[in-house]
């Protein structure tokens, strides 16, 4: 299984859920929202485990926490993935749009600066902002669009520009998500669960319940659950190689 998405620090209780991430044997994508998060929430990922920590300061705090861009940039020599990053345009975050796009691309350049990163980007209601900052900063690294809910125009500017996508249980109840979703190159998408902030069912998702990313992702695609596994993990190790 495959979480490259997960809030794993802002579980009620992280290190339960890390020692059961570690015990399934999931690929998880622990993604931060603040530089100051980053030293605690890598503590999670057991020796030995298949957790891998991203340093992240998430948009819809970047005129909140725009003074940590210099423990951002001490951080980033650590670590070869970056997230969760990027912009969002809801009404409630745009009125900070300026602080926004200092802090991605801010983010970006430094990104650039050490060779490039793996990098988790949210763009809910901003896509086509974010494909602009990502065209202007070719080398920043291999980008993964988190939850994506950009238009087909979107989606196909995406794919030209090399992007891979996480699909999650939030994009699975929708005619419009699952339309994008079979428009995908299947050879860049992964599972994620972004817990805990999707609820299933009334609780809060857990990286195993990407197991239901797949089951749909396979009626999606036509194809059984064991070739969607096989695949997804055929994708995982392609995506690895171009860090």
């Amino acid at each position: 299984m495959i979480d490259f998405h997960a809030h794993l620090d802002l579980y009620p209780d992280p290190i339960s859920v890390a020692k059961e991430c570690n015990n399934r044997g999931i690929y998880v994508l622990s993604v931060t929202t603040t530089p100051s998060a980053w030293k605690g929430t890598s503590a999670l990922a057991i020796p030995g485990s298949k957790i891998r920590t991203a340093l992240g300061l998430h948009p819809q705090i970047a005129h909140l926490r725009r003074i940590e861009l210099e423990l951002f940039d001490e951080y980033l020599t650590e670590t070869q993935y970056v997230g969760e990053i990027g912009l969002d345009g809801a009404p409630e975050f745009k009125k900070h749009w300026v602080d926004q796009n200092a802090v991605f691309d801010h983010i970006l350049q430094s990104c650039t600066r050490v060779g490039g990163r793996m990098m988790s980007i949210h763009s809910r209601r901003a896509t086509s902002e974010v494909l602009d900052r990502l065209e202007a900063y070719p080398k920043a690294g291999v980008t993964v669009l988190h939850w994506f809910t950009g238009s087909k125009r979107d989606l196909d500017r995406a794919i030209s520009l090399n992007c891979w996508f996480s699909v999650g249980p939030a994009m699975l109840f929708t005619n419009k998500s699952h339309n994008l979703i079979k428009s995908m190159p299947i050879e860049r998408v992964l599972t994620e669960a972004d817990g805990p902030f999707v609820q299933i069912d009334g609780h809060s998702s857990m990286p195993w319940d990407v197991q239901l990313v797949s089951a749909q992702l396979a009626v999606l695609w036509n194809m059984s659950l064991e070739e969607i596994e096989h695949k997804l993990h055929n994708n995982l190790r392609h995506l690895l190689t171009l860090i």
